[in-house]
């Protein structure tokens, strides 16, 4: 099948009523198909299988539509909330390529920019876990790869060894797209998360190999580390963000001693604002390598001084995070919370920072987020025996090495105070109940 150039309208005319599509996370989401696809009164039973939509299209609440997705974010979060068929597959992000490759959707379809003079189209701002599908449904006759053109996304770099494009002659059709690249606004932070952020920064010392999550106190901790003094900091992180990119506009950035893909910072995505968008537009000290590559742990463990800098829900005494899923309700997804504080548990210099605020409101009541034990419903993101350092606005503990009940009290320290004898009671029922020296 020769290429065809269609609008979004044909392209989804190709769609059968009953019929199965795969896409990727979050910036990889082909924004004008979904639009076009909405219009569509007549699918049957049509699964999509991805991740992280950024937007509500209406496709994703109709009745003959079943949405697997690998990541919950607010589209994700309200589709479920209104009783449309969405539901999570538990994976981490390293999973989601192999899920896709068990799944064989019919059509895959991505975002991408325009084709070079070389006739590629670079995916962008997403290499992730799915082009190798992409790629598989574009050398089957049985299926078809769509990617949809748009004309304001960034080329961006490849890893040496890996590839980021698609050569025009293996697309099935191109989607003639004009939506705007999704921005991502950023969290503002309050007493709080400033807090948090400078707990976490007095640990991070000069020439750190860093990731950031989303969020905004990872964001504000880069940005800081962008203002202070010191640098020489190393980039190996799954999400690229805004904050990333003003320690390198600061100078901060070096890349020449992490001991793993040196000269560059590696990303598998990036999200966040045009600004971040336009610095990344053919940028050779950005490289995006596949989720599997950046995502290991025992790549990540490569690292010289790791430093990973996530968020959470709630933790309990025993050090279980959750991270994706509180009282029952989906809030996000694993991702790659799990594999970052993993990588970092290799070395005595590495270290994982899970941040999180010591309390939070929940129906008009102040709760605290260490808890004795986990509450019916939660989901354990990432096991005790991976927990490293606790930061919260009242400090921060490293549990890494504790045993039971040294690490319940140790936790104590870092709760809000209103809580502490609580806690500690429930903590004297663990282990021998002795406090940690």
């Amino acid at each position: 099948m020769s290429t065809k150039t269609l609008s979004a309208k044909e392209a989804v005319g190709l769609i059968r009523r009953v019929d199965s599509i795969g896409f990727g996370l979050g910036p990889a989401n082909p924004h004008g198909f979904f639009a076009a696809l909405s219009e569509r009164e007549d699918l049957e039973n049509v699964v999509m299988s991805g991740a992280l939509v950024l937007g509500l299209f209406d496709v994703f609440s109709k009745p003959g539509v079943h949405y697997r997705s690998g990541f919950y974010g607010p589209a994700e979060r309200f589709f479920a909330g209104t009783g449309a068929n969405v539901e999570l597959i538990p994976a981490g992000f390293r999973q989601f390529g192999t899920i896709l490759r068990r799944v064989a959707p019919r059509v895959m379809v991505a975002q991408a920019t325009l084709p070079d003079a070389r006739g590629k189209v670079s995916l962008s701002l997403h290499l992730g876990g799915s082009r190798d599908e992409l790629l598989a449904a574009a050398r089957d006759s049985e299926r078809l790869l769509m990617i949809e053109m748009n004309p304001t996304l960034p080329w961006t770099t490849a890893l040496e060894g890996y590839d980021n494009t698609i050569d025009v002659e293996e697309i099935d059709v191109l989607i003639e797209g004009d939506v705007p690249v999704f921005e991502l606004p950023e969290e503002p932070g309050g007493e709080v998360e400033d807090a948090i952020a400078r707990h976490a920064l007095s640990l991070i010392p000069d020439g750190a190999t860093l990731q950031t999550g989303i969020g905004s106190i990872p964001t504000m901790v880069a940005t800081r580390l962008a203002l202070r003094e010191g640098g020489g900091y190393g980039i190996h992180s799954e999400m690229l963000t805004d904050g990333i990119m003003r320690m390198h506009k600061a100078g901060k950035v070096t890349n020449t001693n992490k001991g793993c893909f040196e000269g560059v910072s590696v990303t598998t995505f990036a999200l966040g604002t045009s600004e971040l968008y336009e610095w990344l537009d053919h940028n050779v000290e950005v490289a995006f390598a596949p989720v599997t590559v950046v995502n290991d742990p025992t790549v990540i463990a490569r690292n010289r001084s790791f430093f990973s800098i996530n968020g959470a829900i709630m933790v309990d005494l025993l050090g279980q995070i959750v991270a994706d899923n509180i009282d029952g309700r989906q809030i996000s997804g694993v991702g790659g919370h799990e594999d970052f504080i993993a990588g970092a548990e290799f070395e005595i210099e590495d270290k994982s920072l899970v941040c999180l605020s010591s309390t939070a409101e929940v129906a008009g009541e102040r709760r605290s987020r260490i808890v004795p034990a986990l509450p019916s419903g939660a989901v354990v993101s990432t096991p005790r025996h991976h927990t490293g350092v606790i930061v919260t606005e009242y400090g921060a503990v490293d549990v890494t090495g504790m045993t039971v009940s040294e690490r319940a009290h140790a936790l104590i320290e870092v709760a809000h105070p209103d809580f502490r004898d609580e806690l500690r009671e429930a903590a004297d029922r663990m282990g021998s109940g002795r406090k940690a020296p």
